[in-house]
């Protein structure tokens, strides 16, 4: 596992960390639309996440970014995936129970929010990570047989 080194420069790839939460009720996850503004994914739909900060522990990053971005506090939660791209480790953790009620969006990150079945996350034409579309797929197989946890 790549350690949380945003900002180190190994050779010509710029190494960072992402960590990424995939909140889960009744068989749907909450997606978030990313501002058009951003740099990385304008306008396409994404998991609430961002950045490792040096020092950082993945869980810890993806707590934060969820309590700054949709005012959540993610209190079970376990990981599930971890893919590297183009010299970006994303380290995506189901959040299965938080506190804070429902989400709402804070900030400029995002503009519109939504809870998917793992279909409906296939289906959109706009999603930043596609390839997420298959965690959320085996997620929902395993919540079938109560292996979800």
């Amino acid at each position: 596992m790549v350690e949380a080194d945003y900002g180190c420069i190994e050779g010509e790839i710029f190494l960072t960390d992402i960590a990424c939460a995939i909140f889960w009720r009744e068989g749907r996850v909450l997606l978030v639309r990313r501002a058009g503004h951003k740099e990385r994914f304008p306008d396409c739909w994404d998991l609430v996440g961002g950045h490792v900060e040096t020092g950082e522990r993945p869980e810890a990053a993806m707590v934060r970014e969820a309590k700054e971005e949709i005012g959540l506090t993610p209190l079970r939660l376990r990981k599930v995936a971890e893919h590297l791209e183009q010299g970006t480790t994303y380290h995506l953790f189901l959040v299965s129970e938080w506190r804070g009620g429902d989400p709402v969006l804070l900030g400029d990150e995002h503009t519109a929010m939504q809870w998917v079945t793992p279909g409906e996350a296939e289906a959109l034409h706009d999603m930043g990570h596609p390839q997420w579309c298959s965690i959320f797929r085996e997620l929902q197989e395993r919540s079938l047989f109560g292996d979800i946890y």
